[in-house]
């Protein structure tokens, strides 16, 4: 087995032993990424920034550390991928838009600090959609992300950099972001992992808002154990966050390999009633009923909980999201840092602003904008805005009730698979409701994630299975995505990227018969 096809947690076994060095490691992901990411026009495009130097020389630390005798770290000398939606004080951090185009911030972010403390090799700085504003990555200003099983598709958003290095195996680990489901959805229609801890759970320090209240940064991986072995270096108070939880993190990593041992005896799983039916791609909606009839197989106890107020979580979330967005966005204003235009002496400081967020924000950026600050003006705060957080009240209500007959609560992670890219670009309602089985965990600010659960028979191409769990309630999580991976990897003879046919060396190029991951 190659090198990128290893798991994190066997990389870090083997370069922790000696079997292999963190250099050779590293170096044969930046080789692969070399390979096969290329422009936007005609590879992968999952990296908007690759810093071979740095990566080489954080490698050549901990393979000396390692030399000298010094205990490593769990995930000591790993490559990943890193959302470029998180400040790096030695990279540049572009949210994806030509307004912080080259921006260098003076900082490191919470996450990038604790990464680098633990030894683990950013490789660089991933595609999203602007300012983490989509579900496609085609927001991105510097053009798509494809998703790896198919080039002619979506590897969703707004992370889709981060998902589409995964399964091109160019990273074993990266760094998300989710908003309204920008891990989770990625993960789901690439074949891949992906976890939002609870709210508070991972700080946002260092983290570009979107939406102050629904930012969750976490853990994208190919398995549940690295994973959780991700998740568990990156989470835990952080006083330069105001909104961190001040608690123990579970212990998510002996969840997973628990939950390896496939069995759910005394687990109780919810369907909830209102995510499926209507609008579902029927490929999705059966791998999903044969991953709750796994699960029931495994030996939970699978009931049905109706969520009513789920129904209207898309409606208040788009005009929370955007409210926030306004607000967070009026920052970029020329003045401070980023792009500056029309600033030759002759126009007033307004003018320049005006000059600048015209043609530095994105269509998508600017359309969220007007309506936030529309749902925030005077005389509709209370009729939109206002009404939204109510809506939000009701559905943690609805999650409060659910969770009191189940333990964790299951739907599917998107209502299709991966869709043709530019097929939705001009329609934004139908990009939004991608996210209807995900947003409700964020308004809530539960645990939820997506874990691999099979293909489905119209286009061959991935489905998730969604599963949520209380606050704090992380380590659910990870007890049964990695109950069901190990269940599949019996039944398909490894993971699902391991069933993805490879395309035959034409770099770039796809049809939608190939469905193949770049070779």
């Amino acid at each position: 087995m190659t090198l990128t096809r290893k798991t994190a947690a066997e990389l870090a076994s083997s370069i922790k032993s000696g079997e292999v060095s963190a250099v050779e490691v590293t170096r044969a992901h930046l080789d692969r990424i070399a390979e096969v990411d290329g422009p936007a026009e005609s590879g992968v495009h999952a990296f908007l920034h690759v810093d071979t130097d740095s990566a080489l020389a954080a490698a050549a630390v901990v393979d000396q550390k390692r030399a000298d005798g010094d205990e490593l770290g769990p995930l000591a000398g790993v490559p990943l991928a890193l959302k470029d939606v998180i400040t790096t004080a030695d990279m540049p951090t572009t949210a994806g838009s030509k307004l912080l185009e080259g921006w260098r911030p003076p900082y490191d972010a919470t996450i990038t600090r604790r990464l680098r403390e633990a030894g683990i090799v950013i490789l660089g700085k991933t595609n999203l959609d602007e300012f983490a504003m989509g579900s496609s990555t085609e927001n991105s200003a510097f053009g798509p992300s494809r998703n790896p099983w198919d080039l002619t598709r979506i590897p969703g958003g707004s992370g889709g950099g981060s998902a589409a290095s995964l399964a091109a195996f160019e990273a074993p680990l990266a760094i998300g972001t989710d908003t309204g489901g920008s891990i989770r959805q990625p993960a789901a229609v690439t074949g891949t992992v992906g976890v939002k801890p609870t709210y508070g759970g991972v700080s946002r320090y260092g983290l570009i808002a979107c939406a102050s209240s629904l930012d969750q940064a976490g853990p994208c991986a190919r398995t549940v154990l690295d994973a959780a072995l991700l998740h568990s270096v990156i989470a835990g108070h952080d006083p330069n966050d105001s909104t961190s939880i001040d608690q123990p993190v579970p212990d998510i990593v002996a969840a997973a390999r628990k939950g390896a041992d496939g069995d759910l005896s005394g687990l109780r799983v919810g369907v909830v009633k209102e995510l499926g039916g209507e609008g579902y791609q029927a490929g999705v909606e059966a791998r999903f009923n044969d991953a709750v009839a796994l699960l029931s197989k495994l030996g939970a106890e699978v009931v049905e909980v109706s969520c009513p107020h789920f129904a209207y979580a898309l409606p208040a979330y788009y005009l929370i999201l955007p409210s926030e967005v306004s607000s967070n966005l009026a920052r970029f204003d020329a003045m401070r840092y980023g792009l500056r235009l029309g600033d030759d002496g002759t126009r007033s400081a307004e003018e320049v602003m005006s000059l600048t967020r015209g043609a530095g924000f994105g269509a998508e950026a600017k359309r969220r904008i007007m309506l936030g600050t529309y749902a925030l003006s005077s005389g509709y705060y209370d009729a939109y805005y206002g009404q939204a957080q109510k809506v939000r009240t009701l559905v943690a209500r609805d999650f409060d009730a659910a969770f009191a007959k189940a333990d964790v609560l299951v739907s599917p992670t998107t209502p299709t698979t991966a869709f043709p890219i530019g097929e939705k670009v001009d329609d934004p309602l139908a990009m939004y409701k991608n996210d209807l089985c995900t947003i409700p965990s964020n308004l809530a600010g539960n645990a939820s994630a997506s874990f691999p659960c099979g293909l489905a028979d119209e286009d061959g191409l991935p489905v998730g299975l969604h599963v949520m769990a209380p606050v704090l309630a992380d380590d659910r999580l990870y007890r049964v995505g990695a109950a069901v991976e190990q269940a599949y990897a019996a039944q398909w003879g490894g993971t699902l990227l391991e069933q993805a046919p490879a395309l035959d060396g034409r770099r770039g190029e796809s049809a939608t018969a190939d469905r193949g991951v770049v070779s």
